[in-house]
């Protein structure tokens, strides 16, 4: 949503690439952000190159695009605003325009751009400088090195370009990409507010990051320097160097409390957690799993995910609240033959007509009215009251007033998987067809 809010300055319509299973959680950043947003859904991920060329493909020639990762804390707005103006008569010169941070420290987990000749100051006393190489990641005694020496940047992953520019750099370097992107935009089609590509052209695609597939070969790479504050919060450190530290360099974030602790990062936004006696951890407690880790294991966050999704946790791949078209609900317990659900529904929203072959559903609200249709018959459920709703029944639930609707679902039954749904398309009355959402 940061993200969102300051991209906003630039311009109020925005495109978000996102994996399908992420899109309505894309959609409430969105819509928390107040701008106008689509999204093109990604059939299977394929990487940066992909994503930037479906995009250029689907724009105007002349469009002038800013690609931004959606992971990036940069507290000073304005100045990042300023300076990706900076950059506009570059764009506009045929250069593809990316942002290097200035850099405050050795750092080894990003990579570099070695700044070289200034570009040419018709386009500004400001311009920036031609790329002279882009630097791996390096180890430590290299990246000292590469910040003693000057001239080298933090590469931001920011990309500014005309889509027909990006489009002859990928026909020059990435042919095989663009071809598999065009094959797949060719059939793109609108459902609600997202765009879906052809998945089986997509999936054929090679996955590489733009700066692999193009901007390491091209020629006409240009870099701006961003002196704000910037982390791609990359890793549970990079988060914890979000939080002010006290004496002992312990950072905390939420109900965290460390008690004799060193260089401990305690993350706890739901319930209380200590930290006694600790050094050197990272302790983070969601909703969905508790991970502790020593400081130095940040970057193998990714191989605990691999280790429970192997052993079938779904908390791997699966949080705890799921967002939906029209709220969300989060699984708050679960057992032999029951779970229990509270769903928060938006103001005038509705579930799609549904049934279950094997469960029955008891709903109590907590707050607000619901409109329940249940086999033909519609009745109105206020708070402190409950419905039941049996096996097999179809049924529907509305928000009917101008609050956000929440209840407590309890099911039963012999089987209460989420494929356990038969949805049928319907429009409450008084809904428009643009409302017609199947969730």
């Amino acid at each position: 949503m940061l993200t969102l809010e300051r991209l906003r300055q630039l311009n109020p319509e925005v495109t978000c690439v996102a994996a399908e299973e992420h899109r309505f959680l894309v959609q409430e950043s969105i819509e928390a952000a107040d701008v106008s947003g689509t999204q093109l859904l990604e059939p299977v991920a394929r990487n940066t190159a992909a994503a930037m060329a479906a995009i250029a493909l689907l724009a105007e020639p002349d469009q002038l695009l800013l690609f931004a990762p959606a992971d990036h804390h940069i507290p000073d707005a304005e100045r990042f605003v300023a300076t990706i103006r900076k950059g506009v008569p570059a764009a506009l010169a045929g250069h593809l325009v990316t942002f290097g941070v200035e850099p405050t420290f050795p750092s080894t987990a990003y990579g570099y751009i070695r700044q070289g000749a200034a570009l040419d100051p018709g386009l500004g006393e400001e311009a920036g400088h031609r790329v002279a190489a882009f630097v791996e990641k390096p180890a430590a005694a290299m990246a000292e090195q590469l910040l003693l020496s000057g001239g080298h940047l933090w590469n931001a992953g920011i990309l500014l370009v005309q889509a027909r520019v990006l489009i002859a750099a990928l026909q020059e370097h990435a042919p095989d990409i663009l071809q598999s992107c065009r094959q797949a935009t060719a059939a793109v089609h609108t459902d609600g507010d997202f765009l879906r590509m052809d998945a089986a052209a997509f999936s054929r695609c090679r996955s590489q990051s733009i700066d692999y597939a193009v901007l390491e070969k091209c020629d006409m790479v240009a870099v701006l320097p961003f002196q704000g504050r910037w982390s791609d919060v990359g890793s549970w450190n990079a988060v914890a160097d979000l939080h002010d530290a006290d004496d002992s360099g312990n950072r905390i974030s939420g109900q965290g409390y460390a008690m004799g602790a060193t260089n401990t990062f305690v993350y706890a936004p739901n319930r209380p957690v200590v930290a006694l006696g600790t050094k050197d951890l990272l302790v983070v407690d969601t909703p969905d799993a508790l991970l502790v880790a020593h400081v130095d294991c940040a970057e193998q966050v990714k191989d605990a995910v691999t280790l429970l999704t192997t052993q079938g946790h779904s908390q791997a791949t699966r949080h705890r609240r799921i967002p939906r078209p029209w709220g969300a609900y989060d699984s708050v317990d679960d057992g032999e033959r029951f779970a229990v659900k509270r769903l928060t529904v938006k103001p005038g929203a509705h579930l799609a007509l549904r049934m279950h072959h094997h469960r029955a559903e008891h709903w109590v609200v907590v707050k607000g009215t619901a409109r329940v249709l249940c086999d033909g018959q519609t009745c109105l459920v206020r708070e402190d009251e409950s419905i039941y709703i049996p096996m097999g029944a179809t049924y529907r639930l509305e928000n009917a007033g101008k609050t956000v609707l929440e209840v407590i679902e309890v099911q039963t039954g012999s089987y209460l998987g989420e494929d356990d749904i038969v949805r049928f398309e319907d429009v409450p009355p008084g809904l428009p067809d643009k409302d017609r959402k199947l969730a």
